[in-house]
């Protein structure tokens, strides 16, 4: 195949600190920033470097409504630990009609974004 995914795109009304928060909850590095788009990719070196798409932060004039249709889900380690991370770095909890047994979190980060931490992996599963 001659297509490489190269960056996911995240409309913003204030693209530098949303890139920033998540750059934080990543440990991701700011390759490129103005007012207006913010690049973010994985640790220089990092298995995930060159592999990974970037995020692309870009302004927009009007605030997120609705429910994403596409969003990002992140494999944590400790699922717990994570959550509460995200939840002291600015992440809320919400609700997308998501059923109350199902093993991942639904969060939003500070302008709304839904993304899921799921379960920890389990080396032995079959995905």
């Amino acid at each position: 195949m001659g297509l490489r995914w190269q960056c996911m795109n995240i409309d913003s009304v204030d693209p530098v600190p949303l890139a920033r928060w998540w750059a934080e909850l990543l440990g991701w590095r700011i390759t490129y920033e103005d007012a207006d788009e913010v690049v973010l990719e994985p640790p220089e070196g990092s298995p995930e470097d060159g592999v990974s798409p970037d995020l692309l932060f870009l302004r927009v004039p009007e605030p997120k409504q609705g429910k994403n249709r596409i969003h990002i889900d992140l494999r944590p380690a400790d699922q717990s630990v994570e959550v509460a991370r995200a939840e002291t770095l600015g992440a809320r909890r919400v609700d997308v009609g998501q059923s109350d047994t199902v093993s991942w979190v639904v969060m939003a980060d500070p302008e709304g974004n839904e993304f899921c931490i799921l379960r920890a992996f389990e080396p032995d599963e079959v995905t």
